[in-house]
C-alpha cells in the first residue's frame, strides 16, 4: 500500500517564489550544505546564483562543509572557493564559528537554509545562533528558511540543558528532543535567549507538527554524513549519548546511531538486559559489527541494533541513556567515558556536554534506575514546553 504524503513548500522555495522582495537588491550570504535543496534537488547556492533578481556574494558552510564532503565529526573545514559558482566559501566550523566583519563585508542579508534533525545535540542551529549574533553586532539582517523537523514537531523528551554545560552542541536550555523547527528555534534564540538581531522567518506551507519527514513530499538529502536516513534521525536523540563514551555509536558502519556496541560486549547478554528495561516502541537485536573508521575501527564489536517498532511511542532519549547505563552496569572494568576534547571544549566531560548536565552521568555512576533518570527530567521538561509553546509557528 502506497504511503500518502503531504505536499509541502519549503521556506527557501517560498522565499524565491513568493517573498523575493525581502532579498531583491540586497547583497546576500547563504548558509547552506548538501541538504539545502528544493523539490527538484537543485542546490540553494545554484538557485540563488542563477536567479536574475538575486545578488549572491558569499557562501557559508557549517560542520561537514557546504557540500557535506568532510566525513568525520570534529574535523574542521577550510575556507575555499565554490567550484560551481566561483563564490568564496567561509567555513563556520574552522578557527571561527561566527562570521567575522571581513566575511560580511559584501553582505546585507544572511540567508540560512539548513536541515536540522530535531535534536539539541546538532551544531547547525547553533551556527544559526552565531550568524544571528554577528548580524546584530554588524547591522545585518538574517532570513531563516524553514524545513521540517524530520522526527515530527510534537514530541519532546530528555534532559533540558543546564547553561553551565553550554557548548557548540548545546548553547541554550532546550530539551534533548525539542520538537521544533529551525525557524521556531531561531525565534526562541532571538527573543527568549536575548540575541536580539533583525530576524525574518520564512515558514513552510503545508507542513503540520504531527508529520514525520516521510509523511511529506520533502526532498531528503542526508543532512550530515552520518545521518543518512530518517531511521538514523529517529534514534539519534538517544544514541548520540554514546559519543560521550568509548563505545561505538555506529560511525563507520552503514547504520550509524542504530548499531551500538564495543569489543568487550557479549551481544546476546547485552540485548537480554536491554530488553528487560521494557522500553516502549523499540527492540534491541543482538549483533556484532565492525566499524571501518572512528572508534574501534577494524574490530568486531558486540552490541545491538536499535529497531524502532513504534515510532510514536518510542522514547529515544531514555532508550539511548538506557544503553549507556546497561553497558556501565554490565562491564564496570571495561566501560569508559570519552575523554576531552569534544566540539571545541578541552576540559569538560564530553558526556556531560551531550547530556547538557552532569546529573545523568552521576545518576548512572550511582546505578540509579532508568525510570529514576527519566523522572528527573520531568519538571525541567514541563517548563521547557511552556516556553516552547510561545514560539511555535505551525
Amino acid at each position: 500500500m502506497k504511503r500518502e504524503v503531504k505536499r509541502i513548500k519549503l521556506g527557501i522555495e517560498r522565499l524565491l517564489d513568493e517573498k523575493l522582495d525581502l532579498i531583491r537588491g540586497k547583497r546576500l550570504a547563504l548558509v547552506c550544505n548538501q541538504a539545502s535543496v528544493d523539490h527538484s534537488f537543485r542546490h540553494a547556492a545554484d538557485l540563488f546564483h542563477d536567479h536574475p533578481d538575486t545578488n549572491l556574494t558569499t557562501l557559508f558552510g557549517p560542520q561537514h562543509g557546504i557540500r557535506g564532503d568532510v566525513q568525520d565529526n570534529m574535523i574542521e573545514t577550510e575556507h575555499a572557493t565554490d567550484r560551481k559558482t566561483g563564490l568564496p566559501i567561509y567555513s563556520l566550523y574552522s578557527e571561527t564559528r561566527e562570521p567575522t566583519e571581513e566575511m560580511l563585508r559584501d553582505v546585507d542579508v544572511i540567508v540560512f537554509d539548513l536541515q536540522d534533525v530535531g535534536t539539541r545535540i546538532y551544531t547547525f542551529v547553533y551556527t544559526l545562533a552565531n550568524c544571528m549574533r554577528a548580524a546584530r553586532k554588524l547591522g545585518k539582517k538574517v532570513i531563516a528558511c524553514d524545513r521540517p523537523n524530520p522526527i515530527n514537531g510534537v514530541q519532546t523528551e530528555g534532559a533540558v540543558l543546564d547553561p553551565a554545560f553550554a557548548s557548540f552542541v548545546g548553547q541554550f536550555p532546550i530539551a534533548t528532543r525539542h520538537g521544533m523547527t529551525v525557524c521556531e528555534l531561531g525565534r526562541m534564540f532571538n527573543e527568549q535567549f536575548g540575541i536580539g538581531c533583525d530576524l525574518e522567518c520564512v515558514t513552510m506551507s503545508g507542513w503540520s507538527r504531527e508529520l514525520w519527514y516521510d509523511q511529506t513530499d520533502g526532498p531528503w538529502v542526508l543532512p550530515s554524513p552520518n545521518m543518512p536516513t530518517l531511521d538514523s534521525a529517529t534514534v539519534f536523540p538517544g544514541s548520540v549519548h554514546l559519543e560521550g563514551t568509548q563505545m561505538s555509536e555506529g560511525r563507520g558502519t552503514t547504520r550509524p546511531f542504530e548499531l551500538v556496541g564495543a569489543p568487550y560486549i557479549d551481544a546476546g547478554a547485552f540485548a537480554t538486559e536491554l530488553l528487560r528495561l521494557e522500553l516502549p516502541g523499540v527492540y534491541f537485536r543482538s549483533c556484532v559489527f565492525m566499524p571501518t573508521f572512528q572508534k574501534h575501527a577494524g574490530k568486531g564489536c558486540g552490541g545491538v541494533q536499535i529497531h524502532v517498532t513504534d515510532r510514536e511511542t518510542f522514547r529515544p532519549a531514555i532508550s539511548g541513556v538506557g544503553v549507556v547505563k546497561t553497558a556501565f552496569d554490565m562491564y564496570p572494568g571495561d566501560f569508559l567515558w570519552k575523554d576531552p576534547p569534544y566540539e571545541y571544549e578541552y576540559d569538560r566531560n564530553p558526556f556531560d556536554l551531550i547530556a547538557g548536565t552532569d546529573k545523568v552521568r552521576e545518576a548512572i555512576e550511582r546505578r540509579e534506575s532508568v525510570s529514576a533518570i527519566e523522572r528527573s527530567w520531568e519538571q525541567p521538561l514541563e517548563e521547557f514546553n511552556r516556553v516552547r509553546a510561545r514560539f511555535l509557528l505551525y
